[in-house]
């Protein structure tokens, strides 16, 4: 059963019937708007290269890792991103990262996950924009966050996916909203949400 996440609400990444989880994939997926033609007439459908990041963090909140479409792996290998979407055609999924949660290292205490607009067009821009967590193994969904709040920002702080007191793996929707071509430029930002 898929839990639609708000703003700032938590979800236990743990199998229904118990245990955790092992591979998870931290979906994104969005559609550019249409663009008006003459008089309102016909149009054409715009470009948009959004980008999916996922940043590591440890206990001091210092940075530790990347995974974003210049670093499509982890140092360590237990976060791939399976590739750069650079529209937003088709459907389903438009970027992918998924992340071996036994194999995170324990240093990591934190992973952020964040879209951009590479390409610099607002959100205002963009439509049927989310991001979803999807058990790997059994391809279920398990929450889906809507990230369709249009307007002039260029970057979403999505998702946090952390450690929970327990030695689990939990998920938090951010949903802050930020300006910055890729998580780089968003740092700060992120940051703040830890």
């Amino acid at each position: 059963m898929t839990v639609n996440l708000s703003k700032g609400q938590s979800v236990s990444l743990e199998k229904q019937g118990g245990g955790t989880l092992t591979k998870v994939v931290m979906g994104l997926g969005w559609d550019a708007v249409k663009k008006k033609g003459f008089l309102g007439i016909g149009g054409s459908k715009q470009q948009i290269d959004l980008d999916a990041s996922c940043v590591l963090f440890d206990e001091q909140r210092q940075q530790v890792d990347a995974v974003w479409y210049r670093q499509l792996r982890s140092k360590d290998g237990s976060i791939v991103h399976t590739g750069d979407n650079l529209t937003g055609e088709g459907e389903g999924d438009d970027e992918q990262i998924v992340v071996d949660l036994p194999q995170v290292p324990a240093n990591v205490k934190a992973m952020v996950f964040t879209v951009n607009s590479f390409s610099g067009q607002n959100f205002s821009q963009v439509e049927n924009a989310y991001c979803r967590v999807v058990d790997q193994t059994t391809n279920q969904e398990i929450a889906r966050y809507d990230l369709s709040a249009q307007g002039g920002h260029t970057a979403q702080i999505m998702l946090k996916v952390y450690r929970d007191d327990q030695g689990g793996w939990k998920a938090q929707a951010i949903g802050a909203l930020a300006n910055g071509q890729t998580f780089a430029d968003i740092l700060p930002a992120i940051t703040a949400q830890l």
